[in-house]
């Protein structure tokens, strides 16, 4: 008899507002540990609202949400010690733009952590090995292409050694080859350091066949909870107009995804 995996993040009927204005709602998922996930779906439809929600930075309006087991937490002490567990690759990357590559991803190392400058510095060699960047180390963030920007971004989230990372767009900007490799890279982190990977994207082709599960969020919602291949298989217009990119159909550009059409929910 197989054994289900433990659950690295759980979301129970979570409902998430900005504003006054309810974005999410009625949100149920689970997303086991050692998975990569891809959370999919229209710009503008709460994605990274989701994201701000796991980290704690968001709190919801209603539900709960965990990490690990424990509910994300809302002292300062208690986000700050669940947050050094979580490694985050920003949209935008966030390197320090007067700090190298090296002292860039050295830097959590040297505010979370008492270890001696040589530890940091053998730490953030292996990393820099890890997403091929170590002929850049002493490059600073405008010397870096777009690819090698999100490497390098991608090494410092690893820092810690966290068992969850979470990737906010990260193929944003980059071209098809950059974000053939990034995926790639992600892929192969997981798979080598049992790593549980959320990835927040709208590059549906450049994401799904490196993923385990498959969510899609619209309308306000979860519209499908399953695997790659079920999505890919499903025949729901809403789903069906997001995967082929069609203008006509359920989802209104106008409206971002949140206009009311009936939801459907798929799971595998």
């Amino acid at each position: 008899m197989s054994v289900s995996p433990a659950t690295a993040v759980r979301l129970s009927s979570v409902r998430l507002d900005r504003g006054g204005r309810a974005i999410l709602r009625g949100l149920d998922l689970d997303i086991p540990q050692g998975s990569m996930t891809a959370v999919l779906g229209p710009s503008g439809t709460g994605k990274s609202t989701l994201l701000a929600a796991i980290t704690g930075e968001l709190v919801p309006t209603e539900g709960r949400i965990e990490v690990f087991g424990e509910e994300v937490p809302r002292t300062p002490g208690g986000l700050l010690e669940m947050r050094k567990r979580l490694g985050v690759l920003l949209q935008g990357n966030g390197l320090l733009t007067d700090l190298t590559v090296t002292e860039n991803v050295a830097l959590p190392l040297h505010a979370h952590t008492r270890r001696t400058d040589v530890e940091i510095a053998r730490i953030v060699a292996a990393k820099l090995d890890a997403v091929g960047l170590r002929a850049a180390a002493n490059l600073y963030p405008r010397e870096l292409s777009g690819g090698m920007a999100r490497r390098a971004a991608l090494a410092r989230a690893l820092a810690l050694d966290p068992p969850l990372l979470l990737c906010d767009e990260p193929l944003t900007g980059l071209d098809p080859i950059a974000s053939s490799v990034i995926m790639q890279l992600l892929r192969r982190l997981n798979q080598t350091l049992g790593l549980t990977c959320i990835v927040i994207s709208h590059h549906v082709h450049e994401t799904l066949p490196v993923c385990d599960q498959a969510v899609v969020i619209a309308n306000g919602g979860i519209a499908f909870a399953g695997t790659p291949q079920a999505l890919q298989a499903s025949d729901d217009p809403l789903l069906r107009q997001f995967l082929n990119g069609d203008a006509e159909g359920p989802l209104s550009f106008e409206g971002a995804g949140f206009e009311a059409a009936p939801m459907a929910r798929d799971a595998a």
